[in-house]
């Protein structure tokens, strides 16, 4: 007897081991049925003879699992025979028949169907031939060999069945595995890109200015190479936080710096000021935002501003980001001239997309397009009232995201 720890689930047996027991309890029982059957007869035989049949008929059913075909066979033929010989009355044959059951199901569950269907066509030309062998008394021919095939047609279509959903849970769990995969992969692709595409589009804006004003105007070309090692310096680092998330399930500490948030968009702001962006920041009533809301608004905003750093050109840009009647409003615009039509053509490039799904997320929206005085606007609202339902899961904002290595408007 095993007590259970209170607090602590009570040991169980694993799945296999659980099945083994449940076999062999079955095979017991048939043993002792089929040892009862045959010493319930009008004429007495010897211990030896029914009970040698009893145990060729039940105990090979404690592996059926292992040898479905093998067990099936010997089985079949132990219920035969004694059935034949009258060692087993024939108003005692339910307990064979069961045994033959037990072992067919086993077969239809664990083979194809061609495998499968020979030891059912066995099986009822077995109680055909058993049903015509017994003389009248023994029995009714009909009832008996139609009780016979009701039952082992009956287990062996429950059989397939269950082979079936074996099969379709499989699937599903095949299936299942393949989506995480996939998710995972696109897990990867958006926080690397949210990461690191700003930081490389400033980079390729000062890395195009160093290289045309590098004879005329070297301070600027100094300056314009600072800003890209820092620039670089930080993109390292968001690769290296992306990574040790990758790696966190590897033994061992793994350090992982904090994830970003509304309190660094002055450092997104320094960033494209560096590339020529004037950015006006506005950040009102955003304290204690549950942190996936945060991530969300912070990764709009970086991918706001690093299409305007690429396809605005030098340009004004303001960005406000306030909390108003518990809707989280997210405003970027611009008043830039640059090539606006990766937005605007009729198919949205992969950034809005990615800005649209983190929206989304927390029951947003998110509308983006050319301003009618020029420029162009990226507008989104949060209702921080829906957010409280996902809150919980608010690490999920960490892989909603664009679905491409880049941004076009």
């Amino acid at each position: 007897m095993t007590a259970s720890v209170p607090g602590r689930p009570a040991r169980r047996l694993p799945r296999g081991a659980e099945r083994v027991v449940l076999d062999v309890v079955a095979a017991v029982a048939v043993v002792l049925l089929c040892g009862y059957a045959g010493s319930d007869r009008p004429t007495p035989l010897p211990v030896w003879q029914y009970g040698s049949l009893a145990v060729l008929i039940g105990a090979p059913l404690a592996v059926r699992r292992r040898w479905p075909v093998g067990v099936f066979v010997v089985v079949s033929a132990g219920a035969t025979v004694a059935l034949a010989t009258r060692v087993i009355p024939a108003f005692a044959a339910a307990a064979p028949y069961a045994a033959v059951a037990l072992a067919l199901y086993q077969v239809a569950a664990a083979l194809p169907r061609r495998r499968s269907l020979p030891p059912l066509a066995v099986s009822l030309l077995g109680t055909a031939a058993v049903g015509v062998l017994l003389p009248p008394d023994q029995g009714d021919l009909v009832s008996g060999v139609g009780f016979g095939w009701l039952l082992t047609g009956g287990v062996w279509m429950f059989g397939r069945t269950v082979r079936g959903r074996r099969a379709d849970a499989a699937r599903a769990a095949e299936q299942r595995a393949r989506q995480a995969v996939t998710d995972e992969r696109l897990r990867i692709a958006r926080e690397l890109h949210d990461g690191v595409a700003h930081s490389m589009s400033l980079i390729a804006v000062k890395a195009a200015i160093a290289n045309h004003v590098a004879e005329q105007r070297p301070a600027e070309v100094r300056d314009a190479l600072r800003i890209i090692e820092s620039t670089s310096r930080d993109a390292l680092t968001e690769m290296r936080r992306t990574l040790g998330v990758l790696r966190s399930g590897e033994p061992g500490p793994v350090e992982l710096d904090p994830t970003p948030g509304l309190a660094d968009l002055p450092r997104l702001v320094d960033r494209a000021a560096a590339a020529g962006v004037r950015v006006d920041l506005d950040v009102r009533g955003v304290d204690g935002l549950p942190e996936g809301v945060a991530l969300a608004a912070y990764r709009i905003v970086q991918e706001a501003l690093t299409n305007v750093v690429r396809h605005a050109g030098p340009a004004r840009c303001r960005v406000t980001v306030a909390v108003e009647s518990e809707v989280l409003r997210i405003e970027v615009t611009d008043d830039g001239a640059g090539d606006r039509t990766g937005g605007n053509g009729g198919s949205d490039g992969h950034g809005l997309i990615g800005m649209r799904e983190r929206a989304a997320l927390f029951g947003g929206s998110l509308t983006a397009g050319p301003e009618p005085a020029g420029g162009f606007a990226v507008r989104a609202r949060v209702p921080l009232a829906a957010t409280a339902t996902t809150g919980s899961s608010a690490a999920t904002a960490r892989t909603a995201g664009d679905d491409g290595p880049e941004a076009t408007r």
